[in-house]
């Protein structure tokens, strides 16, 4: 990540009063040029109330911010929000194993996932979601986007501190 980036995103964390679209649209910027997407997306997690919600959405009439829905059990689940570890599906078969909506994300001409959990203090409290190509996240990619959860930490943290005012 280059340090002109960064600092961007800070500048929009900064400025942001109760809405904090601009430091979203900074993270979805910055997600672009680490590991790409056409498709970025937040999630924020309540483990205590069992429930996800959409915050965040570069396409929304296909993805809107929405109310909450629940968190399902699954391999996904046990994977990303138990167990801290990023998801990577490269073709729609893999997207379609633990995603009910891959026909969706393949008409938006997606065809690979990266989902990383964001952490503090030892709990889950969201997922970035990229969607590209199928193919797209290579190991590379997958190493780099590490480098998304900081930044992706301050914006959750954002909502949270919002969402209980």
């Amino acid at each position: 990540m280059q340090q002109h980036d960064l600092k961007k995103f800070t500048k929009a964390l900064a400025n942001s009063s109760d809405d904090f679209s601009k430091a979203y649209d900074s993270l979805c910027e910055l997600a672009r040029q680490l590991v790409g997407h056409k498709l970025f997306t937040l999630m924020a997690l309540d483990r205590d109330s069992g429930e996800a919600a959409r915050i965040y959405s570069n396409m929304p009439e296909a993805y809107p911010v929405s109310g909450k829905k629940p968190i399902e059990a699954s391999s996904w689940t046990e994977q990303v929000i138990d167990r801290h570890q990023t998801f990577v599906a490269n073709d729609i078969e893999g997207i379609a194993e633990v995603f009910g909506d891959f026909e969706l994300i393949r008409s938006l001409g997606c065809e690979s996932v990266i989902n990383i959990p964001v952490v503090v203090g030892e709990i889950a409290i969201g997922t970035i979601n990229c969607l590209a190509e199928a193919g797209h996240y290579t190991p590379d990619r997958v190493h780099a986007s590490q480098a998304l959860k900081l930044p992706g930490a301050a914006c959750f943290l954002a909502y949270l501190s919002n969402a209980c005012v």
